[in-house]
């Protein structure tokens, strides 16, 4: 199966490491506007240089692209890549907008190709057996949620043409750093969203962000089950993000990867830990990008649904495009 990625930049080291890992892989082709990164991308894992992902799409014709480009980007090139008769595995979010939610959801459903949106927390071992226990109810049903994302991004992080900009971000810390745990939320609670209440701020970065670096959230769910988030990229360092599953005989703890039980009187048990850690200085993002590109990759050659589609994974987009409406308009409630 010939495939090729479009944006070289800091994430697409996570895609390409996961297709050199797959063995009925190739990568045909690399494209970025900066001819460098294309170049180095190309150097260390081969395939051809495009700087121009329509003339990329032409000539190639992969079987599957990944989009791993600013935000603004994911839905017009997914539509392209669909259009083209490729299957697409975007970056997160699946999009910015509820009009591009909409339109990628309509593109898979008449392309006949499978979308997987990338929310590889849901694949570390933690979250994994978390998963497993409150379907199973081995410590009671799930009562409520609390998670908390502590993250630290300075002014050089923004330093791009995108990132920190609500035209082309689509807007911060919610939108970026904290979707996973968004996602994390509505995947534990199992249930839809009926309402969202938020309230968003710009802390420490005034006059370089036009977006907020800090947010609380609040959701509730058909189920009756109540999640809050707590997400900033204004602490001093990058923390392991941290999700309470609170059940009925005590807390379901996962703290990055790592999932323990903690019960009423304070002692912890450590249910499940990686067997393979991260490495390197983004060592929190944890290891979930090869699972999750590999069983992508799986359902393709299976036919099988892949279950993080363009539906799935716009669950995400819908709680975070609520939560902005909520923080608009001064924190008031927002229905689904």
């Amino acid at each position: 199966m010939n495939v090729a990625l479009i944006g070289c930049g800091s994430i697409s080291k996570k895609h390409f490491e996961a297709i050199e890992a797959l063995d009925t892989v190739t990568l045909c082709a690399v494209c970025d506007i900066r001819p460098d990164r294309a170049e180095a991308a190309a150097k260390q894992y081969g395939g051809r240089i495009y700087t121009d992902y329509k003339e990329m799409l032409a000539r190639e014709k992969p079987d599957a692209v990944h989009i791993c480009t600013p935000h603004d980007l994911h839905v017009p090139m997914a539509l392209d890549a669909l259009k083209k008769g490729c299957h697409v595995f975007c970056e997160k979010p699946a999009a910015i907008t509820p009009e591009g939610l909409s339109a990628l959801q309509k593109a898979q459903k008449e392309s006949g190709r499978q979308v997987g949106i990338c929310f590889q927390n849901r694949c570390n071992t933690g979250a994994n057996e978390a998963k497993r226990l409150l379907e199973d109810g081995t410590y009671g049903k799930l009562l409520t949620i609390r998670a908390s994302v502590d993250w630290c991004r300075g002014e050089d992080y923004y330093s791009d043409d995108w990132h920190g900009k609500k035209s082309r971000e689509g807007g911060g810390v919610l939108i970026n750093q904290a979707i996973h745990t968004l996602d994390l939320l509505q995947y534990f609670a199992a249930s839809p969203a009926v309402s969202v209440q938020a309230h968003t701020a710009n802390d420490h970065l005034q006059g370089v962000i036009d977006v907020e670096d800090t947010a609380l959230v609040r959701c509730r769910f058909q189920n009756g089950i109540a999640a809050q988030l707590n997400a900033t990229t204004a602490f001093a360092c990058n923390a392991a993000v941290v999700v309470d599953l609170f059940v009925e005989q005590g807390i379901l703890r996962l703290e990055g990867p790592m999932l323990s039980f903690v019960s009423p009187d304070g002692n912890a048990t450590v249910l499940a830990r990686p067997t393979v850690s991260a490495t390197g200085s983004k060592s929190y993002w944890g290891t979930g990008h090869r699972k999750l590109i590999k069983e992508f990759y799986r359902c393709l050659e299976t036919g099988e649904p892949f279950p993080i589609d363009a539906f799935e994974g716009g669950k995400a987009v819908s709680l975070f495009l609520a939560a902005y409406r909520s923080a608009a308009e001064g924190g008031s409630e927002q229905l689904f």
